[in-house]
């Protein structure tokens, strides 16, 4: 998929690579702001494409990048934009990291 493909050369990766309903994802990150020497990263998640239940996740801190566990709502989308301590934002360009959720069967 070459989004995702895109998206890992900017150092967001996301496992499993599909999200599904009710599940979580684990969101590894170490882009801009980790390269910029952020050391309080958040993920900012918002569902579908208005963004619904916005919520900011405090990311945790490994050797070289950060990660966190994110549950994933019903939605035909999940929104992520990364933001560190300072309020210096990674938002893919202003096209956020957008990743199309699982439907249930």
């Amino acid at each position: 998929m070459t989004q995702r493909n895109s998206y890992e050369k900017n150092g967001v990766v996301i496992t499993p690579a599909i999200p599904h309903p009710n599940k979580c994802i684990t969101v590894t990150y170490n882009g801009l702001l980790t390269e910029s020497g952020a050391t309080d990263l958040y993920a900012h998640v918002g569902f579908d494409r208005e963004w619904r239940r916005e919520h900011d996740y405090k990311m945790a801190q490994l050797s070289n990048c950060f990660q966190v566990d994110i549950p994933i709502q019903y939605a035909d989308t999940v929104n992520i934009a990364f933001k560190d301590g300072a309020n210096n934002w990674d938002n893919n360009s202003g096209h956020n990291y957008t990743f199309g959720v699982a439907t249930l069967r």
